[in-house]
C-alpha cells in the first residue's frame, strides 16, 4: 500500500504522515526530508524555485517510493506536491500497490502561521525556499491547491488540532 499525505506547505503532513506510519508499522517518505539530507551534503547549495537540488529530490523521492513498492513493502509518502507532480509519479504505481490518498486541509491563516514559525526555529528548513517566498504569495497557493486527482480512495483531513488517527487508520484498511 501507498499512503499518500498531501496538501499544501504548512498543513501537517509531515506530523500526520510519521504518526500514521508509526501506527502502521512502516516507513514514511517525506520529499522535505530527502531534500534536507541532499543539502546537507551539498553545502554550498541555495534553495530557490526549480533549483536543481529541488529537481534531484523529485525523481529520487519517487524513485524510493517505487524500490520499496516493489520489494513488497507498505510505504506513506508525503510531499507537499499538487496534482501536476503527484500524478506522473504515482500513475505508474497504480498497478503496483493498493494507493490511498490523505489530503491535509486547514485554513490559510493557520498554515502561513505554522510556516513562518519553523523556518524560523528549524535550522533544517534552511535547505527549502520557505524565506524567499511572500506571505501573498503563500495564500494564493495555498488557496488554489490542486489535489491529488487519481481514482483511488481519497479522504479529507482538518489537521487544525490533532486529527483523530482511528480514523484515518479505519479509512486506510
Amino acid at each position: 500500500m501507498i499512503v499518500v499525505v498531501s496538501g499544501p506547505p504548512g498543513t501537517g503532513k509531515t506530523t500526520l504522515a510519521h504518526r500514521v506510519a508509526a501506527a502502521i508499522g512502516c516507513p514514511a517518505i517525506c520529499r522535505d526530508e530527502i531534500k534536507e539530507g541532499m543539502a546537507h551534503a551539498t553545502p554550498e547549495f541555495v534553495p530557490g524555485p526549480g533549483d536543481p537540488l529541488t529537481m534531484r529530490t523529485l525523481s529520487t523521492f519517487f524513485d524510493v517510493i517505487g524500490l520499496l513498492v516493489g520489494r513488497g513493502t507498505t510505504v506513506v509518502a508525503e510531499a507537499a506536491f499538487q496534482d501536476r507532480l503527484w500524478n506522473p509519479g504515482l500513475t505508474p504505481l497504480l498497478g503496483r500497490a493498493d494507493i490511498r490518498i490523505l489530503h491535509c486541509t486547514v485554513p490559510a491563516e493557520v498554515a502561513l502561521a505554522r510556516i513562518t514559525a519553523r523556518s524560523g526555529s528549524d535550522p533544517l528548513r534552511a535547505a527549502h525556499e520557505d524565506a524567499q517566498i511572500s506571505a501573498d504569495a503563500r495564500l494564493r497557493t495555498h488557496n488554489a491547491f490542486q489535489p491529488v486527482d487519481l481514482p483511488v480512495p481519497s479522504l479529507v483531513v482538518d489537521t487544525s488540532s490533532e486529527p483523530a488517527l482511528d480514523e484515518i487508520l479505519a479509512f486506510l484498511s
